[in-house]
């Protein structure tokens, strides 16, 4: 195996180890700094694509950052449930996003989701569809040109072949990006998911087991809730959107930098 195969390899399993060993609250503040970064550098490598097979590697990359999100959202749970605390980064996205009114925090939150589900995600898994199946009922056409070309000589083998390589490819891309944004969907829905658990857990810890009052435990796990909530959908939303400019990425040269 390669060093690039091996690396990659090595990162799905600590990804995988993360949903199941403790992680200590300074290396979860590492490692959302990096998942934030991660979706800013995905977005602006999809706005500088001039087309989309310049970006293949999009939907494995989109299934690993999934996968990467979910791992954090759980590692993150599993401090708030057992410490009370997830760290700096979640701490200070949900006190500045909540300033006291705990109930403009899950507002906000909850327009997020709404905008990555309903808006980008739906529109892109729809693109995504409707490209793969117009690039499928157009690969016969497409072959055929290329044969003709052939035949006339205004191209020599090589050429075809590349051509008819790139066809494929278009085709696998618009298949696999089909199958990819229903991860996303999946996510939007688990992030719902593990903001209820994450506050009706919370309450029920922090007053049966810590000895909280009802107003410090809301106080507590609401902010916490509304942190993991924020640090895990602004990565998705960034994602969701360089998905969607890679789905309606047209043949034009031009790109959006």
């Amino acid at each position: 195996m390669k060093l690039k195969e091996i690396t990659i390899l090595t990162g799905v399993i600590g990804i995988v180890m993360m949903m199941i060993l403790p992680i200590p609250s300074w290396l979860l503040d590492v490692l959302l700094v990096i998942n934030i970064s991660l979706a800013l550098i995905i977005l602006l490598v999809a706005m500088n694509t001039q087309e989309a097979l310049q970006f293949s590697i999009f939907p494995s990359l989109l299934l690993i950052t999934t996968l990467f999100r979910l791992a954090l959202n759980i590692s993150t749970t599993k401090l708030i449930l057992s410490e009370g605390f997830a760290g700096d980064v979640v701490k200070t996205f949900g006190s500045w996003i909540a300033r006291g009114e705990i109930a403009v925090g899950f507002i906000v939150f909850l327009i997020l989701v709404v905008v990555q589900f309903i808006v980008i995600t739906k529109g892109s898994e729809r693109v995504a569809e409707v490209a793969a199946r117009f690039t499928l009922d157009a690969m016969p056409g497409k072959q055929m040109s290329i044969d003709a070309d052939l035949n006339a000589g205004m191209i020599n083998e090589q050429q075809a072949r590349e051509r008819r390589r790139k066809v494929e490819r278009e085709a696998d891309f618009y298949g696999a990006m089909d199958g990819a944004s229903k991860f996303v969907k999946g996510d939007a829905i688990a992030s719902i998911i593990i903001l209820l658990i994450n506050l009706v857990g919370g309450f029920i810890i922090g007053i049966a087991m810590r000895g909280l009052s009802f107003q410090d435990a809301m106080s507590t796990y609401s902010v916490l809730t509304i942190g993991d909530g924020l640090v895990s959908q602004i990565p998705a939303l960034l994602i969701s959107t360089a998905s969607g400019l890679i789905v309606t990425r047209s043949s034009s040269e031009g790109n959006l930098a």
